[in-house]
């Protein structure tokens, strides 16, 4: 997730490590705040893959700043994990929302709208947090005020997603259909 989200902000525009990190935060929020031990690692890491590049600039004040920006490697490996996210990415909130900010970057309206297909089909599998035995339990089950409220929240937030996804991906598939051209069969002029 560190590194799809450093990834895409570099995308957007070249950025200090600092200015980096709070965006990340802005990002992943109070849940997963982001510490220098952990973001320069990571940024190492891409940049020995070659994923993006470090330029010095002369500071505002006073030290100069290493600028990381990303290489055309960087710009593809960002499209292929948007294309390609693993089964974690897409049932983890924090980890979605990753994706879901950088989907843009994927410039196929069909590629974005199997990603959100992906997401979908995760959130109409039932489940629950609360279980009796192998079933889920639903909130009107439960008499525990708090384990109700966690049911509610998580219904509530789950039907608001659905209806964004299904507004969404119709948009995506009128896009597709407008944007992929029919093939002509081989010989024949495409019409005019």
């Amino acid at each position: 997730m560190l590194e799809l989200a450093v990834l895409g902000f570099l995308f957007d525009a070249p950025l200090h490590g600092y200015e980096l990190r709070k965006r990340i935060t802005a990002l992943t929020g109070h849940v997963r705040p982001v510490a220098e031990s952990t973001l320069y690692p990571a940024i190492k890491r891409l940049e020995k893959a070659g994923l993006l590049v470090r330029a010095t600039e002369p500071g505002a004040a006073a030290a100069p700043r290493h600028v990381l920006s990303l290489t055309a490697d960087g710009r593809d490996e960002l499209r292929r994990r948007l294309a390609e996210p693993d089964r974690r990415d897409i049932t983890d909130e924090n980890r979605w929302f990753t994706v879901l900010a950088f989907l843009r970057h994927l410039d196929d309206p069909a590629a974005q709208a199997a990603v959100l297909r992906r997401r979908l089909a995760f959130l109409e599998e039932p489940a629950s947090f609360f279980y009796d035995g192998d079933r889920p339990l639903r909130a009107e089950e439960l008499t525990d005020p708090f384990r109700r409220g966690v049911l509610t929240i998580a219904r509530a937030t789950s039907r608001a997603e659905l209806a964004w996804l299904s507004d969404t991906l119709g948009s995506l598939d009128a896009r597709s259909v407008t944007a992929t051209p029919f093939p002509s069969a081989p010989g024949r002029a495409t019409p005019g």
